[in-house]
């Protein structure tokens, strides 16, 4: 399928940005522990998850730049906070590793999920897109659910820590299937996953993990994607802060 509608083409560039700003941000907080993780195989592993948000950020953003001439770089160094469409959960800070494994697992089964659906678009540049970026997304939420499953039937201390993660993150986490703005005409058509359905996979699949490792998800409601914290502003002065400090450079 090539021949997009305005509207269509709408949806896809919503999508695309959002699920571009969600791997760049995500990627930052991850890289955050490099150098500070547990042990050194996991600083490394770590690294390598965040190298592969970045990669498939830009992947996203590659792919809108088909559809609209946008410059990559500049959608991720130039716009301030009010004009990111990540969900909030990607911008939280990195807390504990506890708090970092239960996010970066739910994130990881969401994603993981979405990408499993879209690589059936009938859209052939999002079809191949998701299916590449499935290939780490795979491996990303073995790691991480592995870790969770450490730290829920570890220690009571991590235990602990792990279950508080899990009350902390959950309502962002279910902020991830809210609908977007204009999205809709992706979904009827086909081109684009629906969050819905995808979340009707989601829920049975973490849940069951987190009553493996001996928890419940908390009942709460979801925070909304548009909603921002307080922690968008000062990491993107830190993500951005090169690029915009040599803005006049154009070869580097």
């Amino acid at each position: 399928m090539t021949d997009l509608t305005a509207e269509q083409t709408q949806a896809l560039i919503a999508r695309l940005t959002t699920l571009a700003d969600d791997d760049l941000l995500l990627s930052h907080r991850d890289a955050e522990w490099t150098g500070h993780a547990p042990i050194l195989e996991e600083d490394i592993a770590l690294a390598n998850i965040a190298q592969d948000e970045l990669g498939h950020a830009m992947g996203w953003l590659e792919l809108r730049k088909t559809l609209d001439g946008s410059d990559p770089d500049v959608l991720a160094f130039r716009r301030g906070p009010e004009q990111f469409c990540n969900s909030a959960l990607t911008e939280l800070p990195k807390s504990d590793w506890a708090f970092t494994m239960v996010r970066q697992y739910l994130f990881d089964a969401w994603e993981a999920l979405w990408q499993d659906a879209a690589k059936a678009s009938p859209y052939g540049p999002l079809a191949q897109a998701a299916a590449l970026a499935l290939r780490e997304k795979r491996f990303h939420l073995q790691h991480t659910a592995i870790w969770v499953e450490r730290l829920a039937l570890g220690t009571p201390e991590s235990e602990r820590r792990t279950r508080e993660a899990l009350n902390a993150v959950w309502p962002y986490a279910l902020g991830l299937f809210e609908p977007l703005d204009g999205e809709r005409a992706g979904i009827d058509a086909g081109l684009l996953p629906d969050p819905t359905q995808v979340k009707a996979r989601w829920l049975p699949l973490v849940t069951t993990h987190f009553e493996r490792c001996g928890m419940t998800p908390p009942n709460a409601e979801p925070v909304a994607r548009g909603t921002h914290t307080e922690h968008l502003a000062p990491l993107l002065t830190e993500f951005q802060d090169v690029n915009r400090q040599y803005a006049e450079v154009t070869v580097w």
